[in-house]
């Protein structure tokens, strides 16, 4: 009867568990699935055997579908994206033919869907947001760019955001049930999570951190340590038997990576912070067409997001900011608040402090848009008794809402105009 229920607790977790979830998810696989069947079927780029990255935003499709990245940052992406890989040409008869991409498409809809499902548990289960405030942030989280071009990418960052939101909403419930995480599903998170981008582990341990009563009693602090410790052994260990233990070139692999991905001067840095780091990854910037090439002598054309062009993004995202840094001052003492903005937090200092892959970090989006529409979240509940200031909240989010709808539908049609030139 006890594993029972753990199953039914598990399916319950992962899954749509009442009819407006289940409405939720079917909108957004159909929408999504729309999208990403017609890009499949009538285009080459989700999957060109010619093309490793930079098809389009940076993306390295067929690189990811053949060998998970590399190492250093996706250190056990290789054995998740071979089953992704053998399952999708198992369906299409052992060809990267159409229904490979097809098959591809359906796999990052399905997860991209069920991170929205994700996000609305955790308004309504969590927040305890009313319906109305919870779908209304549920469907501008689900216009995001980066939920858009994931709907139908095959890459780390769409099962990344998947395992994010899922293991937020967990650890949530835990805290909120003032109980601890136990050792295994922290090492299942540890290692997948971490498994598919290397700096995500931290994020993992931070609900521990929050933990009840864990700093006033030592056997709690101790037994923390313990399963932070045993994820870590069980993570490091399944990393270097991924790399026949040779420890060294993970340093060295990392140092080249971090020279080439971190000095990039042809933006202005603040431009970058705001184009790509906090705006790309919701509001679609213009778009530039740059000459590519394969480096074994095919030439292709790759699509990459420019800064914001016009004063009304800028302010847009300016909005949106000032809306997430008055949640957090609002709620600062409420640990699940704390929680999402440390790990937003992680990202910051890696993308915009260190300018780790900063030029294109509206890439890196996965690893934590999530947080916007949780913490708009805890905005709106913080207000619950105040009418007149939830008004202006709902009013300022729907003029938002309505803004973002327009923009990137624009932007979409500008992507399949690129598709049309280059990609039939």
């Amino acid at each position: 009867m006890a594993f029972k229920s753990k199953l039914i607790n598990l399916l319950k977790l992962i899954f749509p568990s009442s009819f407006i979830e289940l409405g939720i998810f079917a909108f957004f696989i159909i929408c999504y699935g729309i999208l990403g069947s017609y890009i499949a079927l009538n285009y080459r780029i989700i999957f060109d055997d010619r093309i490793p990255w930079d098809a389009y935003f940076s993306f390295d499709n067929r690189s990811i579908i053949m060998t998970g990245g590399s190492f250093e940052r996706h250190p056990l992406a290789y054995y998740f994206f071979n089953w992704i890989r053998e399952l999708a040409l198992l369906i299409s008869g052992g060809k990267t033919n159409d229904t490979f991409r097809l098959t591809l498409a359906w796999f990052s809809n399905l997860v991209i869907s069920s991170s929205i499902v994700q996000v609305f548990k955790y308004l309504k289960n969590i927040i305890s947001l009313p319906l109305f405030f919870s779908l209304l942030i549920t469907f501008f989280f689900g216009l995001f760019s980066t939920n858009i071009i994931l709907s139908f990418t095959p890459e780390n960052f769409t099962y990344t955001l998947f395992l994010l939101t899922l293991f937020n909403y967990y650890a949530a419930i835990k805290i909120k049930k003032e109980e601890k995480i136990p050792a295994i599903p922290l090492i299942l998170a540890g290692i997948s999570i971490g498994g598919l981008t290397v700096t995500n582990i931290v994020k993992v341990f931070i609900p521990v951190v929050f933990e009840k009563g864990l700093f006033k009693n030592w056997k709690k602090f101790g037994n923390a340590v313990f399963r932070i410790t045993l994820t870590c052994i069980c993570f490091i260990l399944l990393y270097l038997n991924r790399i026949d233990f040779k420890y060294k070139t993970i340093f060295s692999k990392t140092n080249s990576q971090y020279e080439k991905f971190s000095n990039v001067k042809s933006t202005p840095i603040w431009d970058m912070i705001s184009s790509y780091f906090f705006g790309g990854n919701i509001l679609f910037p213009s778009f530039i067409i740059r000459d590519k090439h394969n480096m074994k002598g095919f030439d292709f054309k790759g699509l990459f997001m420019d800064v914001y062009t016009s004063g009304i993004p800028y302010i847009f995202i300016s909005i949106l900011l000032t809306l997430i840094l008055w949640s957090y001052f609002r709620n600062f003492k409420n640990k699940f608040v704390q929680i999402l903005m440390i790990s937003f937090f992680i990202d910051i200092i890696i993308h915009c402090i260190m300018r780790f892959g900063l030029h294109t970090s509206y890439i890196y989006g996965g690893h934590f848009v999530f947080v916007y529409p949780l913490l708009l979240g805890w905005l709106f509940y913080s207000y619950k008794s105040s009418p007149k200031i939830l008004s202006f909240l709902t009013i300022i989010l729907g003029l938002l809402f309505t803004y973002l709808a327009s923009s990137n539908y624009l932007r979409m049609t500008e992507f399949f105009w690129f598709l049309n030139q280059y990609y039939q």
